[in-house]
């Protein structure tokens, strides 16, 4: 069944018993984020929005309850969105914040969902390819860079673990922590972070613009195809 402005994707293609149940956790998911890291997650997903208001189709994976999505509606009122999740219930929280008709929702496994146009100018993975494999990511990288647009760029935030004392002694326990957290309440198989320098760039993307929070952290990255 194809998806409407606003409704679900609901093929057999879209369940997968090994994605993660995020659906216990959006209604409080906001909330969560910011007693753990105050506004810096929703300011990666956002460091630049400026780029990205001559935009006018994007594919966006994962934005979980929609902040990001709802944004970027705001700035650019031309832009069409497809928005792809997993969790029925992360949907109808972006759909409250989205009603906009320029946006369709589908209810997907982003790794087995077939993209309805090749012709993406923006592609958005806000804190979701963490929860995939380094073969996963770049399967994903592969299959994205034949669904866009010559001069697309994809956004990426995520989190990252600094190859120095801060890295060892701070973010590595803190990843490991958020992993067995999220492991527990939606069961994520995933327990490390997955290499995506290497999956994009090995699947025809390149870095072109990069910003850092918390010590390196948290990045923000601008990715076009090479």
């Amino acid at each position: 069944m194809k998806s409407t402005a606003i409704g679900f994707d609901l093929s057999e293609e879209a369940a997968s018993s090994t994605a993660p149940d995020f659906n216990r956790l959006a209604g409080i998911y906001r909330w969560m984020e910011w007693l753990t890291f105050g506004p810096f997650l929703q300011r990666c997903r956002c460091a630049f929005l400026s780029h990205f208001v001559q935009r006018r189709r994007a594919l966006i994976l994962g934005d979980g309850d929609g902040r990001f999505t709802a944004r970027l509606l705001r700035v650019n009122t031309a832009i069409a969105v497809d928005a792809v999740d997993a969790s029925h219930a992360m949907l109808r929280q972006l759909a409250s914040r989205s009603s906009a008709s320029r946006i369709r929702t589908h209810m997907a496994d982003a790794r087995t969902f077939v993209q309805p146009h090749n012709n993406y100018d923006l592609i958005a993975t806000h804190f979701f390819l963490d929860c995939l494999t380094g073969d996963e990511v770049r399967s994903l990288a592969a299959r994205l860079r034949n669904h866009a647009s010559p001069h697309a760029v994809w956004a990426v935030s995520e989190f990252a673990i600094p190859s120095n004392f801060y890295g060892s002694i701070f973010a590595r326990p803190l990843v490991a922590a958020l992993y067995l957290a999220f492991g527990l309440l939606t069961r994520l198989e995933v327990r490390a972070l997955p290499n995506h320098h290497r999956a994009l760039s090995q699947s025809g993307w390149s870095l072109v613009h990069e910003q850092k929070r918390l010590g390196g952290l948290l990045v923000s990255e601008l990715w076009q195809i090479v």
